[in-house]
């Protein structure tokens, strides 16, 4: 299993998990340091893993990355494209060259992981997951330009699942779309607004997200969502697009930054991270399950369920 984005949050969540269950294991950022410490805890731990440096803005690094992949444990099963970068602040603030960048990662990053993934799978099969947002769906105030870059991954893995399939590859293509999510995503993202970032609550565990991935390199997925949230956010964005603008305007303006001022804080746009942190500092509740997951990863059991209590409804109601 490949990981971009492996030195911290749900990429490095997911290469522990990953590992702890038999998984031989790449990790790829651009935190050399880090990455060489997790591969070390890993193997301690009775694991299989190496560490690639890797930024995938850049085509030929992430060829490598396959390469070393190979070379090392002679295959490729899976491929999870999570390296990600944010930006907070109002559209018209935030400088061109930002914009690029934040895509150079986001979404070009997809797309070569997605293009060297399919190099190696085709053959002998296997899972390419991507990682976009419940964003990906529906745009909010003051991460637009991440709001953009996901939108263009699901356009992207849409586009590229349907013609993978017509060309009859044994390649399943899976978009997970989480919520609000306690990694250090705000700490790591650049700011524009003068104030620290925040997101707004409900806030899940990363091991949701680890979930959701893992069971996607087993059983073909087209979409995850994770977290009821992310569900609610997507059906009204769908259902009634004006309300949801309505909605947003009126409350995320204020709930996406804290009062403290954002004087010299270090982002990871440009430079990597060092940290090797799963979890951020979530500054509400952090949910460690999902009944509206679990739920979608039983669908029939959940029916079934809901057929027999509505049933028993019914019934005392008659009585």
């Amino acid at each position: 299993m490949v990981i971009t984005g492996a030195s911290s949050g749900i990429g490095l969540c997911t290469a522990r998990a990953a590992a702890e269950q038999g998984a031989r294991v790449v990790l790829a950022s651009r935190s050399a340091d880090v990455l060489e410490r997790v591969v070390d805890e890993i193997d301690a731990a009775g694991g299989e893993a190496i560490a690639v440096a890797t930024d995938v803005c850049d085509p030929q690094a992430v060829e490598q990355l396959a390469e070393r992949a190979v070379e090392r444990f002679g295959r490729i099963d899976t491929w999870v494209n999570n390296a990600g970068v944010s930006i907070y602040g109002e559209l018209v603030s935030t400088p061109l060259e930002d914009h690029r960048r934040l895509f150079e990662t986001n979404y070009w990053g997809v797309v070569h992981g997605s293009l060297v993934a399919v190099q190696h799978l085709e053959e002998r099969g296997g899972a390419l997951i991507n990682l976009g947002s419940v964003l990906s769906d529906r745009a909010i105030p003051l991460q637009g330009a991440y709001s953009a870059s996901k939108h263009a991954v699901k356009g992207f893995t849409d586009a590229l699942r349907m013609e993978l399939e017509h060309a009859g590859l044994p390649i399943s293509v899976t978009l997970v779309k989480p919520g609000t999510i306690a990694t250090p995503y705000t700490e790591h993202a650049r700011s524009f607004t003068g104030n620290e970032p925040r997101n707004a609550p409900p806030y899940y565990a990363p091991d949701l997200v680890t979930r959701a991935i893992l069971r996607a390199a087993t059983e073909p997925t087209r979409d995850v969502f994770v977290g009821g949230s992310a569900r609610a956010i997507s059906a009204i964005g769908t259902v009634a697009p004006r309300l949801a603008d309505r909605l947003f305007e009126g409350s995320l303006f204020r709930l996406q930054q804290t009062d403290t001022k954002a004087n010299g804080r270090r982002d990871n746009l440009y430079l990597p991270s060092d940290d090797a942190r799963v979890r951020g500092r979530a500054p509400a509740r952090v949910y460690e399950r999902s009944v509206s997951d679990r739920a979608a990863e039983h669908p029939v059991r959940t029916l079934l369920l809901g057929a027999a209590l509505i049933a028993g409804i019914a019934l005392l109601v008659r009585r």
